[in-house]
């Protein structure tokens, strides 16, 4: 078995930020977003299209759509997973989008003289529409995959769920949130409880706290892990409070990624 203490905060890599195309299943989620994207688009005849018939639409938002879905994934690779500035996440999502934009507005204006013979002459009113696109899907895909990995995030905000600690857990620090029956077993700085409330529900509330679903029991915050220990596929995560957290096949993955384990 492998055994690593986690590191010092200053040595660490950067946040754990999880970026919409970190895996397989992160693609297919963003590639459908992108295509009901592209769909509504169509339809609505967005952007001076609606003068266009309805299949010239289709292809031309899902074309225009899948080229940006691809151009996506290099960029949101880049700023979620490589580098480390700006730290907050929708910071990123901001800059992504920017980035993604800027030469995004130069295929766009080619595909629409292929599709429409339509010459763009005025380049920056071109590039306000297609940076708000860009935008918009760029946050949608982080929410999906922010909910889908239970990933929260660490802000200046406290966290909505630190009002539904029991009193003698008032102004503790939440280190991890296991789930037992219907109810959930609070491992804090203060010591144990038990609230009734559906997992899901608290990590809904948990943003604000740096910290990822680890099990379908186990929610963890990254401070709290004091070591990290692997052997025979699986990995133990031990906590604080010397409690142990398993983490499931379907989250190793991306704890890997983001050095957790």
């Amino acid at each position: 078995m492998e055994s690593r203490r986690d590191k010092p905060a200053q040595a660490r890599p950067s946040r754990f930020v999880i970026g919409p195309f970190d895996d397989v299943a992160g693609m297919l989620r963003s590639l459908a977003v992108t295509l009901v994207g592209g769909l509504f688009l169509a339809l609505a005849g967005a952007f001076g299209t609606h003068t266009a018939p309805l299949l010239e639409r289709l292809v031309y938002w899902d074309l225009l759509m899948l080229l940006g879905w691809l151009w996506g994934i290099f960029v949101s690779r880049h700023f979620f997973r490589i580098v480390a500035w700006p730290e907050p996440i929708w910071a990123r999502v901001v800059v992504a989008a920017l980035v993604m934009a800027i030469p995004f507005s130069a295929v766009v204006a080619g595909v629409g003289v292929l599709m429409f013979r339509q010459l763009y002459s005025n380049f920056p009113a071109l590039l306000l529409p297609v940076t708000v696109i860009c935008l918009v899907m760029m946050a949608i895909n982080v929410l999906v995959a922010q909910n889908a990995g239970g990933v929260t995030q660490a802000s200046s905000e406290p966290p909505k769920f630190l009002d539904r600690l029991p009193l003698k857990l008032r102004g503790a620090e939440v280190w991890a949130i296991e789930a037992e029956d219907h109810y959930l077993r609070l491992h804090t700085s203060k010591g144990q409880d038990l609230i009734l409330m559906r997992l899901s529900d608290a990590i809904a509330e948990l943003q604000g706290i740096e910290g990822a679903q680890v099990h379908r029991s186990w929610w963890v915050a990254r401070d709290a892990i004091t070591e990290a220990v692997r052997g025979d596929g699986r990995a133990t995560l031990t906590l604080k409070d010397g409690a142990e957290a398993p983490v499931s096949r379907s989250y190793a993955r991306l704890l890997r990624q983001r050095g957790w384990i």
